[in-house]
């Protein structure tokens, strides 16, 4: 790693679907490159990049992985990023630190819901992308559907520079279109040959779209290509790299990483023509100024662009070095803490293992341990060096976790807590209108991973269990009682007396007010009062919850020289307070969730139906057209306590195409039957003694 420049260095991030075999390419990429003597994950092999047990245990990558390779003079970063939806927000992280992203397409699917939200979070970054549509081995392979699916989803600028020598068992291997010659390995070893008369017309033709996008990379061939001109194979391959870096180009490829066919025509590409940092120029900081990137410039600058708590190593920091040189023992300044922090080790890391380095060089990728630093922040010389951040996915779903043992709460905060701090899509809060220690995630897996590890990682153990939902009381008229208490108990007794009116006191809180008059209470007993009203506010009279916007004034009483004090008074403004309450037509107020949902326009009816269905209104419809079709955009209000889960069921009611966005938005009256049913639970459990 110390001995590699800028210019050979390019950063991968393996993007998808979940399946469709990312991580597979990228241990075919690790065999095939020497960097592994079999090929991982494979007829029984052990993998090296799912190394996690819950990824043995799910099926799937829960985390991003490095698999640093080099070909032909160039390393390659291959950041394999998980695309589980629950996982997704790893493969912002990936992005944020890659040239390019290349996204694994099905050759029986085709791209699928999470390929085409990353396609545009890539959009979003400038990165330079390609496709790459693999399992043509299966039987139900179709490379003709596929790619004519991905152009209709991403675009008319995407074309192929290898395509599939036939497909199921009667794969055998691709052809490569810039070149014009068929590949495919033999024994594990690489062959080149004619491309088979079958093939030679759609090579032809493949090969003719291929000049027509990638030509429009230089005007002056653009102009004798269309005046009927022809572009020579020198032309055609020097603008291959211009076209993808500046996105007028997205290339396509045929492979089956599996068998490995396409991969080794891959590996040509990427350290042909795939972009390195320098070629950019400039990274975008938050404050809307860019960074140039100078081979010249030795001031480091470090980007963290993903943490994460190892069971063995503790904390690490993946870190992507923008400008400099980064050695052990630098100091650099946090941007966001203004902190010093040391760079005790650098580390390489393939999968798990790990192997120190004495340097690591601009657009290149490290591993450093024991930073505080967060995913999202910048190290530099100066702290004034800020780069600007991604935007992760929605972390709406949430959930309340309760430890299986009473006495350990506290170990299990400190890990949820420990876990939030590396990874950006996870917060825990201590909710105290509930009560309930209250996680927040992309989705239930996530949840479930996080509490698998928490049993592994500290012996604890603890369950989800559903939100408190932060109900309200509150009257709706004006009504008085009096609270009366007395109690003689043979020596000095107790004596409170005093009349309350409550009225609706709408969107101004408590107010309390005194209006005795002729001394019918002691001026020093009013504070108490108001204390025992207030208590009763906070446990409610209806259902157990809060009372709000309420207005209370006492106006008359009596009391008693010896037997009255500051405990009677209370306790009779509890007993006023109730009574006058009950007078007043109690109701039960439920917070308001703001929803704005965006769906493609097939699954817009469904999700309207299930807002209605859940106690909700839809206040507005947009729609908008973008590649691959139009989508819809609704605005509705539900109660709170329908959407708790929406996260998921959205995923299930778009196919993990719908994206939302939440915000509380005040209370409103629940309706009289769900009243009734809180109501009723509230007596039971008082009932209980709960």
């Amino acid at each position: 790693m110390s001995d590699t420049g800028t210019e050979r260095v390019k950063n991968l991030a393996l993007v998808g679907q979940g399946g469709v075999g990312k991580t597979m390419l990228a241990e075919a990429m690790l065999h095939l490159t020497g960097r592994t003597t079999r090929l991982g994950g494979h007829a029984g092999t052990k993998p090296t990049l799912d190394y996690d047990s819950e990824e043995g245990a799910r099926g799937f990558s829960i985390s991003t992985t490095i698999a640093p390779v080099t070909w032909k003079g160039t390393r390659i970063n291959v950041l394999d990023a998980p695309c589980y939806p629950d996982f997704v927000g790893d493969a912002y992280g990936a992005l944020a630190a890659a040239e390019t992203a290349l996204f694994v397409v099905d050759a029986a699917s085709g791209p699928g819901a999470i390929t085409t939200r990353l396609w545009y979070a890539a959009e979003d970054l400038s990165l330079a992308r390609a496709i790459m549509i693999n399992r043509l081995d299966r039987p139900d392979a179709d490379w003709d559907t596929a790619l004519l699916t991905a152009q209709e989803r991403f675009g008319s600028r995407l074309a192929a520079v290898t395509i599939p020598m036939g497909s199921g068992d009667g794969f055998s291997g691709i052809i490569d279109v810039v070149h014009m010659t068929a590949r495919h390995l033999e024994d594990g070893k690489p062959v080149s040959e004619d491309i088979p008369a079958e093939y030679e017309q759609a090579a032809q033709d493949a090969r003719s779209t291929l000049v027509e996008l990638v030509v429009e990379a230089d005007d002056e061939l653009m102009m004798q290509y269309l005046d009927g001109g022809e572009v020579t194979q020198q032309e055609l391959e020097g603008l291959l790299a211009k076209a993808i870096r500046e996105r007028i180009f997205v290339p396509v490829f045929a492979a089956s990483c599996v068998r490995e066919e396409g991969v080794i025509s891959f590996l040509d590409a990427v350290s042909a023509w795939f972009p390195t940092m320098a070629d950019f120029g400039r990274v975008p900081l938050v404050n809307g100024e860019q960074l140039d990137i100078s081979p010249d410039d030795d001031r480091p600058v470090a980007f963290v662009f993903k943490s994460l708590n190892d069971a063995q190593n503790g904390k690490l920091s993946f870190v992507k070095v923008l400008a400099g040189t980064l050695t052990p023992g630098l100091e650099l300044v946090n941007a966001r803490t203004r902190k010093t922090e040391r760079l005790s080790h650098l580390y390489m890391m393939t999968g798990h293992d790990m192997s120190d380095v004495k340097s690591v060089a601009a657009g290149d990728v490290c591993v450093v341990p024991k930073l505080e630093a967060m995913t999202g922040d910048t190290l530099s010389v100066t702290g004034k060096v800020e780069a600007a951040a991604f935007r992760f996915p929605n972390s709406l779903y949430r959930i309340a976790i309760e430890p299986d043992k009473q006495g350990t709460d506290g170990k299990v905060y400190a890990f949820l807590e420990k876990s939030a701090s590396a990874d950006p899509t996870l917060s825990v809060s201590r909710d105290e209108n509930t009560g309930q220690t209250v996680v927040s995630a992309i989705g239930e897996a996530q949840v479930s991973v996080l509490l698998d590890r928490l049993e592994d990682r500290t012996g604890v153990s603890a369950h989800t269990v559903k939100l408190r939902i932060p109900y309200r009381e509150t009257i709706r008229r004006v009504a008085s009682a009096q609270g009366r208490h007395k109690k003689q108990t043979g020596g000095a007794g107790q004596y409170g007396d005093c009349w309350l009116r409550v009225e609706p006191n709408p969107g101004a809180g408590y107010e309390f007010v005194d209006e005795v008059v002729g001394g019918h209470i002691p001026r020093n007993f009013i504070p108490a009062i108001d204390k025992g009203v207030q208590e009763t506010m906070r446990e409610g009279v209806l259902a157990g919850y809060p009372m709000i916007d309420v207005k209370v004034a006492v106006y008359d009483g009596s009391y008693h020289p010896v037997d009255s004090n500051e405990m009677a008074f209370k306790t009779a403004a509890r007993i006023g307070f109730q009574k006058a309450v009950a007078q007043a037509e109690p109701v039960l107020l439920e917070p308001m969730a703001h929803l704005r949902i965006t769906v493609p326009d097939s699954y817009a009816g469904s999700v309207m139906g299930d807002v209605s269905a859940s106690r909700g209104r839809v206040e507005g419809m947009t729609s908008a057209d973008m590649p691959g079709g139009g989508y819809t955009t609704i605005e509705a209000t539900v109660p709170y306590a329908e959407v708790t889960d929406y996260s998921t069921r959205l995923r299930s009611l778009s196919r993990g195409t719908g994206e939302y966005e939440l915000q509380m938005s005040g209370y409103e009256q629940v309706p009289h039957d769900v009243q009734e049913q809180l109501s009723q639970e509230y007596a039971e459990r008082r009932a209980e003694g709960r």
